[in-house]
């Protein structure tokens, strides 16, 4: 036995003094307020090297989406290297037959939209004088110089505008190069960066960090795919009831749809409202109506039927979860951050359930 100093004396009896639930309090608090200063720095890190990680993000979703063609054709005896740029350029050919096609159909179909827009405000300046409200010609003409005088003392925000918009696309063709320089090694030499990463990890963990990551990247992997079918499909339908309807640039706003398709609950609302509102003001009101039938539909299919199939034993997500994932990124990032909240949060919650799985259970799939 050892003998008690005063000291000991002394502390035992500040912990009696001190309640125990307030003790407890007290040691949470501490170490949430250490956790909360962590998060605090990564995440200033993060948006100081946003430039980088961005790019870094977006590469690793599309190796999940081209991974499985690049080992199917690594399967068929095909070196990586040329596996992987066979797959890049096929895959950059893709887009941009897509993105020409859509270009010329924009350039085709604009000047019939701008003479049915400019059919549909002729009927609305009618209406204004003739229906309920009863506008005369001259304080129609007043709204019209209140826009005209509201957008020449804006000229020069305008024009800023402008400006940014130029060096933003520069800066975002700079990201789309670093993104597809680090697409190239993560698909030819992912397993050797990802046996390179696990060095920092204690060798004693190292397997269950592995198996973490691999599980992680299988899950991301699974995200994207299964988000690309569905946007493939929200894309199709909506598309096929515009070029019913006959509402112009069905194509455009198809690919709208796609890409909005990414961003979890609200892109494709969002995009099919952009639908809507063409097809109401190129087609007239009862377009608008059955295009938005068509929109309600599809999405109804999406959340009923695809998202269970394609996305429901992958992710493993509770819708709460991701709409709360879904409103921190976009309150923290934006749209960047609604982009990448949901497949992160898919990521890191595969991640913890591998770590925390029994060690017999270490045989979960890794990346295709």
């Amino acid at each position: 036995m050892t003998a008690e100093t005063p000291g000991d004396d002394a502390s035992r009896h500040v912990r009696s003094a001190v309640p125990y639930g307030l003790r407890v309090a007290a040691a949470v608090s501490w170490r949430l307020l250490i956790i909360a200063g962590a998060l605090t720095v990564l995440g200033f890190l993060a948006v100081k090297l946003a430039s980088v990680l961005v790019p870094v993000a977006v590469a690793l979703l599309l190796a999940g989406l081209f991974a499985p063609a690049v080992s199917w054709l690594a399967g068929k005896k095909v070196p990586r290297a040329a596996a992987t740029a066979i797959v890049l350029v096929l895959g950059i050919a893709l887009a941009g037959a897509v993105v020409t096609f859509v270009v010329i159909t924009v350039t085709a179909g604009m000047p019939g939209l701008i003479g049915q827009v400019t059919a549909s405000l002729t009927e609305l300046h009618t209406w204004l004088r003739t229906g309920p409200l009863h506008l005369s010609q001259g304080q129609l003409d007043a709204m019209l110089a209140n826009l005209t005088t509201t957008l020449d003392r804006n000229k020069s925000v305008i024009a800023s505008g402008a400006l940014t918009t130029a060096v933003t696309v520069g800066e975002l063709l700079g990201e789309f190069l670093l993104a597809v320089f680090c697409l190239i090694f993560f698909l030819a030499q992912g397993r050797a960066i990802w046996a390179f990463v696990l060095h920092a990890v204690p060798a004693r963990l190292r397997p269950r960090v592995d198996v973490a990551g691999r599980s992680g990247f299988t899950t991301l992997a699974h995200y994207i795919r299964g988000t690309a079918a569905v946007a493939f499909v929200d894309a199709v339908g909506i598309g096929l009831g515009l070029v019913i309807v006959g509402v112009p640039l069905a194509a455009p706003l198809s690919a709208l749809v796609f890409v909005g398709a990414f961003v979890p609950v609200i892109g494709s609302v969002l995009a099919g409202a952009v639908a809507v509102l063409v097809a109401l003001v190129a087609n007239g009101g009862w377009a608008g109506v059955i295009v938005l039938a068509v929109v309600v539909g599809v999405m109804q299919v999406e959340s009923h039927v695809l998202q269970p199939l394609l996305l429901g034993r992958a992710v493993r997500l509770h819708p709460l979860a991701v709409v709360l994932a879904l409103a921190t990124g976009l309150v923290a990032a934006g749209v960047v951050g609604a982009l990448f909240a949901v497949p992160l949060l898919a990521v890191v919650s595969s991640g913890v359930r591998s770590l925390s799985a029994p060690p017999d259970d270490d045989h979960l799939p890794g990346p295709s």
